[in-house]
């Protein structure tokens, strides 16, 4: 049963400019492995873009955006084949009853803009 759709879309331009000038961006909104992906990918600035638009897109599947909890609270990593894996905070988890839930999301970028679509299954 879906629990909740959400999608976002955000320039590139405006990730990148805020990784470079704004002190700990990245710490703030991305967890450690997030991070670490991103220096795999050689920091590009669509990488960056595309993860955050799944953040903003899953707290809208959640049907609150993002209240209650933190953007560090959602984790963007890849599969071997490079398909996103989410993995949500158990305060998440508890707060939205979704313990068993799966959740599904597709990154795309062109040279300006990254987009998410999330769908949340329990």
């Amino acid at each position: 049963m879906i629990y909740g759709i959400g999608n976002d879309i955000i320039e590139i331009d405006r990730i990148s400019k805020a990784v470079f000038r704004t002190k700990n961006f990245l710490a703030k909104l991305f967890t450690e492995r997030e991070i670490e992906y991103f220096k795999l990918k050689n920091m590009k600035a669509e990488t960056i873009a595309g993860n955050f638009a799944s953040k903003e897109a899953i707290s809208k599947a959640l049907g609150t955006g993002v209240k209650g909890f933190s953007l560090l609270e959602i984790e963007i990593l890849r599969d071997d084949n490079g398909k996103p894996i989410v993995n949500l905070s158990e305060n998440i988890l508890k707060k939205f009853n979704l313990e068993n839930a799966v959740v599904h999301v597709t990154i795309s970028h062109n040279k300006t803009s990254a987009i998410a679509f999330a769908v949340i299954e329990r």
